[in-house]
């Protein structure tokens, strides 16, 4: 299966269940009055960060996930169950976005955000009893959950990221280094996704193979940003050159311009100079110097000097460590959402809001205390106001949930409604 980095998904929470509407009638109880209990909350739909899952490819498979609805409230004041979470894992480094920008960046073992709240449940007759309505007939309706998409993307998480332009070696160095095996050839971006590895020992650190890096990749040439973000959330670099190309100086300083065009940050960040291929240059460990005084010379077909690297990065990977920022993930708290939004469509009006339509829906139209109820509420409100403010004039139609009414503003104070 192909590794997948970014992927849209379509996430709905659950409907709150409906409340329940019954009279209590038992023996020796004539004024029973109402018992309909309320309705199960739906349930959300939560991203958590999982180990065992590498990439986003289950998602961009299965892109349309729901999650249970609450089941409605019954008779005796029983409540409806609430309507169980739907918990999508993703991998480490998963970044969230919606219509409004981030939502969250996931970071570390059990990282979680509720990307889709679960709908109320209605309340029952009995929870809508009052001094002015002692035996309600009518209940509730469970509110619609949030129905959101989302884009993920994946930003590799390691410790020690391998940088390198295609064929340099970077691969053979990974298997070498841990008990990875990824695809090794001698054709141009032979490696099309992050490859990752655990190096054991002393201690144990993570180095990711990012795909190689042409020059102009900052710019979107080759496969551009589409390698090159997964080396923002390494810790350490392993700058990875061919010591028997044409010009190794000018590869390294390549790499070099193309990871600080990205981000300005990388250039400071912990690095090593590997020149590959030793095995093909004469004077291996002197032509790594003259890239750079602390450069090291390997050879993935000879082993030389293997362990010399794997020593040095297991001191880069704890320096890096000791300096950098504890990893935590990252969710955007965002105001509350309006209770309402007012929209034109063509020549009418449409009133969107979860809790201006479950007044309407509640509201018996036949009775006109209710009716004029309904009115003097939405006036107060302000979605009068609203239709106004857009343009909506004496007559026009305007529509909440499934009722379509006539737009006939107060006069002054006196309050005829919206209706």
């Amino acid at each position: 299966m192909a590794f997948v980095d970014e992927c849209t998904l379509f996430a709905r929470a659950g409907k709150g269940g409906d409340g329940a509407a019954t009279i209590l009638r038992e023996p020796y109880k004539p004024r029973g009055g109402p018992d309909g209990g309320d309705g199960g909350s739906g349930g959300d739909v939560v991203l958590e960060v999982s180990k065992g899952v590498r990439d986003l490819s289950f998602l961009a498979d299965h892109p349309h996930q729901r999650a249970k609805d609450g089941k409605p409230g019954s008779g005796s004041r029983k409540h409806g169950a609430d309507g169980a979470a739907l918990v999508l894992s993703v991998p480490d480094g998963t970044i969230v976005r919606d219509e409004h920008g981030l939502l969250a960046d996931l970071v570390g073992e059990g990282a979680r955000v509720a990307v889709a709240r679960g709908g109320r449940g209605g309340r029952g007759n009995a929870g809508l009893a009052g001094p002015r309505n002692r035996v309600p007939r009518t209940a509730e309706a469970g509110e619609p959950g949030d129905e959101v998409r989302l884009e993920l993307e994946l930003r590799v998480v390691a410790d020690i990221g391998l940088v390198g332009l295609p064929n340099a070696g970077k691969s053979t160095l990974l298997s070498r280094l841990t008990a990875a095996k990824p695809k090794i050839a001698s054709y141009p971006f032979t490696t099309l996704t992050p490859n990752l590895g655990v190096a054991e020992g002393e201690q144990r650190f993570v180095v990711a193979d990012v795909p190689g890096l042409v020059e102009g990749a900052s710019e979107g040439k080759g496969l551009g940003d589409r390698f090159l973000r997964h080396v923002s959330r390494c810790r350490a670099l392993v700058l990875v050159v061919d010591l028997s190309a044409e010009d190794p100086g000018r590869d390294l300083t390549t790499v070099g311009d193309e990871l600080a065009a990205y981000d300005p940050q990388l250039a400071s960040r912990p690095s090593v100079v590997v020149g590959t291929h030793a095995d093909l240059v004469p004077g291996a460990a002197a032509a790594a110097r003259r890239l750079d005084p602390r450069a090291l010379g390997v050879s993935g077909v000879t082993g030389e000097g293997i362990d010399l690297v794997a020593e040095r990065l297991r001191e880069l990977a704890a320096e890096a460590a000791a300096a950098a920022e504890e990893r935590k993930p990252y969710v955007v708290l965002r105001p509350g959402r309006p209770t309402f939004v007012v929209r034109r469509e063509g020549e009418r009006f449409r009133v969107i809001g979860r809790a201006v339509e479950r007044w309407v829906a509640e509201t018996d139209m036949e009775d006109p205390r209710q009716v004029s109820a309904l009115q003097r509420r939405l006036v107060k409100e302000g979605v009068e106001r609203q239709l106004a403010a857009i343009g909506a004039r004496r007559g026009d139609e305007v529509v909440i949930g499934s009722s379509a009414f006539e737009f006939f503003p107060e006069e002054g104070e006196a309050s005829d409604g919206t209706g």
